[in-house]
């Protein structure tokens, strides 16, 4: 990467790489279904920021590694975030019939074979995980650190328990402190969990660690109270989904509980807040992660 790159540029070439690398995933010699590989297909390389899997690669920079040792773990990060947003588009979920501007997974392959193409990219991060060992020489020990905390910030205690309470929410029970947990597991897991292995592919420390974690942290919430934004002044051509989903389905969001004006205050908040979790620690290369926390803030898809 030049030093002269613009952030815009940045993020477009990283999200270039990223696509070239999940087209060639899964190895040309394994026998699967047709329709399952399309299934996955279609929802793997169906667009999208590919924020999470940009954030492991600048996590990595940030700590002072090339980013390509952590290629591996950011493709299993956007398999795992695709499957997520596979299932939550579900009948038996949010019911959505369109995801980035396209019909649904269940929508062009029916309900059953889309629950299985999620499934299958799920497992199928757990071995990409593992390849940043056997390509690059990840210590053992650090890939079984990274394997762990998939499972833990992706599963029951993490991405997969703030679903489930999302859908407890969605029955009435949901106050601001709930809705904050909600959004910390749901969406927040997933981002500190693209930071921590990012970092750990990079040989991080336990300061470092900490950091980023509690950067991960304020980045999340920030960014899931801007989609809540967004889903109400937001535009439908570029969100690729329909606008006031929230309200329709009665879902109870940040602005819902303060405003519109008071959410986009908490946003900026959770960035400066999430910068200077960052700036406490040493690192070698950290300004894409501040850079990034900035652009989240400013969105307007």
């Amino acid at each position: 990467m030049k030093a002269t790159m613009s952030f815009s540029d940045y993020l477009q070439s990283r999200a270039r790489l990223i696509d070239d690398v999940l087209g060639e995933v899964f190895p040309p010699h394994w026998d699967m279904p047709p329709t399952l590989r399309s299934a996955m297909n279609y929802s793997l390389m169906g667009g999208g920021k590919r924020l999470r899997a940009i954030l492991t690669l600048a996590a990595a920079e940030a700590v002072g590694c090339p980013e390509e040792r952590a290629l591996p773990a950011a493709c299993a990060i956007e398999m795992v975030h695709t499957y997520s947003l596979i299932h939550d588009d579900l009948p038996a979920m949010d019911n959505d019939d369109f995801r980035r501007g396209k019909p649904t997974n269940h929508k062009v392959y029916g309900e059953a074979m889309a629950i299985l193409a999620g499934d299958a990219l799920l497992t199928h991060a757990f071995y990409c995980i593992v390849q940043c060992s056997r390509r690059y020489g990840l210590a053992p020990e650090q890939t079984l650190a990274i394997v762990e905390e998939l499972a833990e910030y992706a599963g029951a205690r993490g991405m997969v328990g703030g679903q489930a309470a999302d859908i407890e929410g969605e029955q009435g029970v949901t106050g601001l402190d709930q809705l904050m947990s909600i959004h910390d597991r749901k969406t927040g897991d997933l981002i500190v969990f693209s930071l921590r292995a990012g970092a750990r592919i990079a040989g991080a420390n336990d300061r470092q660690l900490a950091a980023l974690t509690e950067y991960g942290r304020k980045l999340g919430l920030a960014f899931q109270i801007q989609d809540d934004i967004l889903d109400v002044t937001g535009d439908e051509s570029k969100l690729g989904k329909p606008v006031k989903s929230d309200e329709k389905k009665k879902k109870v969001t940040y602005p819902f509980f303060l405003g519109l004006e008071k959410s986009r205050n908490k946003v900026r908040e959770l960035t400066e807040e999430s910068k200077r979790a960052l700036k406490s620690v040493p690192f070698a290369n950290p300004d894409r992660l501040l850079e990034l926390a900035d652009f989240l803030m400013d969105r307007d898809r």
